[in-house]
């Protein structure tokens, strides 16, 4: 049983407030009617420590696409918005989510339209959803946006689950390589350092071989000046992502991105594309107007470089061009592509054709993915060899030197 807040007015127009336990906020307003009471507002009291963790609650992509789903469904069986808000809001897992939705609802009672009370909270919901909730009120067609919504929110979802999937071997071998050269220098590289310093070179008067000597160098500044090493790791992650959020380094980063060796860069283009045609597909098939949905698209694209490219597609067609003749002047996105916009908008089937282009690019974003994976094992697996060998050969030539000596 949970203790609830609640905001209630009596016939006379005076307005009452107080708690009562309860096991649900139906419970709670099934009370208060039966005491002839209108209610205004319920809501669960939480301890402050719940109140902190919810700051720290994300609302994952799943999680919206199952919430549009549901709404979709109890709008298409005549239930009210705001009923509909009501019922989503007592079932809501995920606490954060729960509270927007409880905002939102309040916001529909006091008369705004569901799309601007979503548009109050950006960090929930993108400008890809409120446009599209826009879109399905003026056109009468709320369900079908909502279907539209949740298609286009889970198809970016197991996009970035199949990218994040991919990474987690290279992170795993890369965490493991960097614990097993902290243990080798700390730990295991001073202890030869010392007998070779007690056996091999005081005996000989020579000096350490160049790989030994650099070895033990190492292990010596980790070891007395490890705090000098953390923050200038820390000094430079922090900068590095000051940088790559700042307006004049995140645009270097996009287009270094692009950039980047073994199949990475030409993921990030896949990655890019296939985002933007599902997009600007899903705005224009829900009936967004071209220049809303194109500048919307270009937002949401995750790379500044096809958002800079979105410019002259808007440029163009408040010109009274098309889409296509920029598409195919950017270098960033193929001909391919633009000859198929082109299709789209000759036969009037845009959102059919981008819908068809980010199919092809999520599939080559998959085969590219396992290309990735391929290269990059035996890649891993060298670079472990190498820094474990080089440690080994580094600590054992003094001892071949002092061996080779003695006989």
């Amino acid at each position: 049983m949970s203790t609830y807040a609640f905001k209630a007015m009596d016939l006379t127009g005076g307005q009452l407030r107080g708690t009562l336990d309860a096991e649900t906020k139906q419970a709670v307003s099934d009370q208060l009617k039966s005491r002839g009471l209108i209610v205004l507002e319920i809501a669960e009291k939480r301890s402050v420590a719940a109140l902190n963790f919810n700051l720290f609650q994300r609302v994952t992509l799943s999680e919206l696409a199952i919430f549009s789903r549901q709404l979709a469904t109890m709008v298409s069986s005549g239930m009210t918005i705001l009923r509909s808000l009501f019922v989503l809001e007592e079932q809501m897992e995920n606490e954060k989510l729960k509270e927007t939705i409880i905002a939102v609802r309040k916001d529909v009672e006091a008369g705004l339209p569901l799309s601007d009370a979503l548009g109050r909270h950006p960090k929930i919901f993108s400008p890809l959803f409120v446009a599209m909730i826009r879109a399905g009120e003026i056109g009468g067609v709320l369900e079908q946006s909502l279907i539209r919504i949740a298609d286009q929110l889970e198809k970016e979802d197991a996009l970035r689950r199949q990218v994040k999937s991919a990474m987690v071997y290279p992170a795993v071998v890369t965490t493991v390589a960097l614990l097993v050269m902290i243990v080798l220098v700390v730990y295991i590289v001073p202890v030869f350092a010392n007998v070779l310093q007690q056996y091999g070179t005081s005996a000989s008067g020579q000096q350490l071989p160049t790989m030994t000597q650099v070895t033990v160098d190492f292990s010596h500044a980790v070891t007395g000046y490890f705090w000098a090493f953390i923050l200038g790791f820390g000094g430079a992650g922090y900068g590095f992502f000051r940088w790559k959020r700042s307006e004049w380094g995140r645009p270097q980063w996009d287009a270094l991105r692009l950039k980047i060796p073994f199949k990475i860069g030409d993921i990030v283009e896949k990655i890019s594309i296939a985002r933007w045609s599902r997009t600007l597909s899903s705005l224009t098939g829900a009936g967004v107007p071209l220049l809303e949905a194109l500048d919307i698209t270009g937002k949401t694209a995750g790379n500044v470089v096809v958002q800079r490219a979105m410019f002259d597609v808007i440029a163009s067609v408040k010109a009274g061009g098309t889409i296509a003749e920029p598409l195919a002047k950017s270098p960033v996105f193929p001909m391919m592509v633009s000859h198929m916009v082109a299709v789209g908008e000759s036969t009037g089937e845009l959102d059919f054709m981008l819908s068809k282009i980010a199919d092809f690019y999520e599939d080559r974003v998959n085969a590219a993915i396992k290309a990735l994976t391929s290269i990059l094992e035996p890649v891993m697996i060298c670079f472990i060899g190498g820094m474990v060998g080089f440690i080994v050969i580094a600590m054992y030539l003094p001892l071949f030197k002092v061996y080779n000596q003695i006989q």
